[in-house]
């Protein structure tokens, strides 16, 4: 009745009888669920307001309660659906007067409070406390509102000022109490201990050594997909909290598992501070993120127990942040074994490694230049030759540490199998009990009680079905894994410990392994070759420091890439000069260690004539050619490779394709091929041998203009013959 008394003076002058004809709503709120009980009072005295709606004269049909935000703070109208309903209840010009026991309680933002004042302003709406009545349109006061609206959202700030720094000097003595993660439970009296499961602990355990073997997340998901593992979780909530349920693993909780300090004993607070929003077009901005634990607001190691140490929780980010291609990147699918090793020896940028004819062949490019600067690419090379060469340097590495890596791999393979038959055991023995404790429910219930009865008999029925199905997988884990290491595959660890070459081909080691084993060992590398030819600078650069250059021999595509072509056809030309035939010329050559262009180890008497020929020195097939009448213009298909300087095989292709025009004289005991071709159409096929040449990818030089001929273009037909085709 005091309050009335207060505002009665003012009832006259500011309540009006249009605003009678409209509704009075008491707007009720609370901030927090938890005030709702702990401080009833204030909720009653709300509703206690509908008494002054009704003593200012609104009847009692007129008054509208709305209380949907109860539990909801203030500090955004985004969560609030009742003051949403509010406004566009006074925007519709339903609203007489607004009610509430302080202005507070309406918004504690200045930009929903004076939303409101000025729809309250544009359709007449009046706002009261206990305070006393305001008129929006009226000047003094709409300035005591805005004082009162901008005291509300100080007043917010300064409360959640104090609530933040009690969090935080709680959180540094390490008191703050938080929801633990999977494999811990909070004790009632607030102290945090490992699950009391023993099949929790082991679980947890054989998913870390399993990262600390694998290195990858997808790894460990394809094991405990392999191996049938489940992690465990403690449901938070409901009529069944604290019960224990397992779950299929996740990417995600994997990932959350291995990065979180608490496995590692440490007690951290601020893993997920809230950042300012950045809103994007059309996602919603939650405004939150994971810190790294040395930028958490408390960090304090060695307080809680612990699966891992402190220095395999941090192996295990570098491995993530390396898996996240920060450095290496992950072991990707593939043939390649150095994926990620590459480096060009002229820019320094990675070279990527690329696959064709149908994933069986692999080069190791560097296109960076050419795809962000449009210029032209530094190197490319086979990728075989380059595996097989950094292999050899790798196995030559490991062979003074042989007799330890078989020793380290056995006692490897033992301790993951007492892993996992000891996850078996606990799974049958947790089976066991799901059966047992089914089979007392069962017996315990009163036979006349037939519909309780007949429920528990079938999840009785269930629990057996589930400890037979479970043993028959356990037997056949069994008869793939024995328990134990046999002295025959200890006895083949050592041999092949001893023969490393054998171990790294062997059919069952695959790619990915020696790709892992590789990255173990290997930095990076640093390739670079030498102009057009066959040899090519490699660097390995060890970990730990160490560098090893060497120089690698690859295959080129002709006789003209090599680095000793010079020599080569010095040598033949003497050794033709001499009087010997072409096979006893190839094999001096192979005799004296000289190695032809392409991946052929040895020279044949074929490659011989074509030196030979490029030289002026052979005559081809003189005996097949001295029976053929020729027509005018008429070459056979090796005296024009050779005019053309351009390899036989290539000339034939383009015979095979309908480029040439060509016939076949079949007079003779061996069909010959004569290709027409006069001047005009000598420089018609050298000007395409030239555009057709393999691509070189020198680092400096630039792309050429759209004048440049393209080299996948096909050539055009001899204008004698669009139509003619080789018969």
């Amino acid at each position: 009745m005091s309050t009335m008394t207060r505002g009665s003076a003012l009832v006259s002058t500011k309540i009006q009888r249009a605003h009678h004809e409209r509704l009075a709503v008491v707007y009720v709120r609370q901030s927090r669920p938890q005030q709702l009980i702990r401080h009833p009072e204030s909720t009653r005295g709300q509703y206690g307001l509908v008494d002054r709606a009704l003593a200012l004269g609104w009847p009692q049909a007129q008054v509208v309660v709305i209380d949907e935000d109860l539990g909801k703070s203030a500090d955004s109208a985004s969560e609030r659906s009742g003051f949403q309903r509010l406004v566009a209840e006074v925007s519709l010009a339903h609203v007489g007067m607004i009610l509430g026991l302080e202005m507070s309680r309406l918004a504690r933002s200045n930009r929903d409070w004076h939303q409101l004042l000025e729809v309250c302003a544009l359709f007449g709406t009046l706002l009261g406390d206990l305070d006393g009545i305001y008129d929006p349109t009226d000047y003094n006061d709409r300035l005591l509102l805005g004082l009162k609206g901008a005291m509300s959202e100080a007043e917010l700030h300064v409360l959640k000022l104090r609530m933040q720094a009690g969090k935080r000097a709680k959180a540094a003595r390490g008191e703050l109490v938080m929801r633990v993660p999977m494999g811990y439970v909070r004790r009632p009296s607030g102290e945090v201990v490992k699950d009391p499961d023993e099949q929790v602990q082991s679980v947890m355990a054989l998913i870390f050594a399993q990262f600390e073997r694998l290195g990858t997340i997808n790894g460990v998901i394809r094991y405990c997909v392999r191996h049938q593992l489940q992690l465990p979780h403690r449901v938070a909530a409901g009529t069944n909290k604290g019960e224990l349920v397992w779950r299929r693993p996740t990417r995600t909780t994997l990932s959350n598992l291995l990065r979180h300090p608490i496995y590692a004993g440490a007690y951290v607070y601020g893993r997920r501070p809230i950042a300012p929003q950045r809103r994007q077009a059309g996602r919603p901005a939650t405004g939150r993120r994971v810190a790294q634990p040395e930028d958490c607001y408390v960090l304090l190691k060695e307080r809680l127990p612990a699966y891992i140490s402190w220095e395999q929780f941090e192996r295990n980010r570098q491995q993530l942040a390396a898996n996240a291609q920060a450095s290496l990147g992950v072991i990707r699918y593939g043939p390649s074994l150095l994926a990620g090793l590459v480096r060009c020896g002229r820019c320094g940028l990675r070279m990527s490694a690329a696959y064709n004819n149908n994933g069986a062949g692999l080069r190791y490019s560097c296109g960076r230049n050419a795809a962000e600067y449009g210029r032209a690419r530094c190197q490319t090379l086979t990728g075989g030759p380059l595996d097989t060469f950094v292999s050899a340097l790798v196995l030559q590495a490991l062979e003074p540490a042989a007799l330890e890596v078989s020793l380290q791999v056995a006692a490897d393979v033992e301790a993951q199998r007492q892993l996992l038959h000891q996850h078996w055991h606990q799974r049958l023995e947790r089976a066991r009990y799901d059966v047992e404790r089914a089979q007392r429910y069962y017996q315990a219930v009163e036979p006349e009680n037939r519909l309780v009865a007949r429920t528990l008999e079938r999840q009785w029925e269930e629990a057996l079905a589930a400890q037979e199905t479970l043993r028959a997988e356990h037997h056949r884990f069994l008869r793939e894994q024995p328990a134990t290491l046999s002295a025959p595959e200890r006895e083949a660890m050592r041999r092949l410990a001893q023969d490393l070459p054998a171990l790294w081909h062997a059919p069952s080691t695959t790619v990915v392994d020696r790709q892992a084993i590789i990255r173990h060992l290997v930095e990076r590398i640093a390739v670079t070759l030498q102009g057009e030819s066959e040899r090519v600078e490699v660097v390995v650069h060890w970990m730990g420091g160490h560098q090893s250059q060497a120089t690698m021999i690859r295959p080129v595509a002709c006789f003209e890439q090599l680095s000793y072509i010079d020599a080569l056809r010095v040598r033949v030309a003497t050794l033709h000069q001499q009087g010997s035939d072409r096979p006893t010329i190839a094999a001096t050559l192979n005799a004296e260690g000289w190695r032809p262009a392409k991946r052929r180890p040895t020279f044949t008497a074929e490659m011989v004539g074509s030196l030979l020929l490029r030289q002026g020195l052979g005559s081809g097939r003189p005996l097949r050619v001295a029976k053929v009448e020729r027509q005018e213009h008429e070459w056979t298909l090796t005296e024009l490779a050779h005019t053309l300087e351009m390899p036989p095989p290539t000339l034939y292709q383009w015979l095979r394709k309908g480029y040439l025009q060509a016939r076949q004289a079949r007079h003779v005991s061996v069909p010959v091929w004569l290709i027409w071709a006069d001047a005009n159409e000598l420089e018609r096929l050298r000007a395409f041998r030239h555009a057709s040449r393999p691509q070189r990818w020198p680092a400096s030089t630039e792309t050429s203009g759209p004048e440049k001929a393209n080299p996948r273009a096909p050539l055009e037909r001899n204008p004698r013959g669009e139509d003619f085709h080789p018969y």
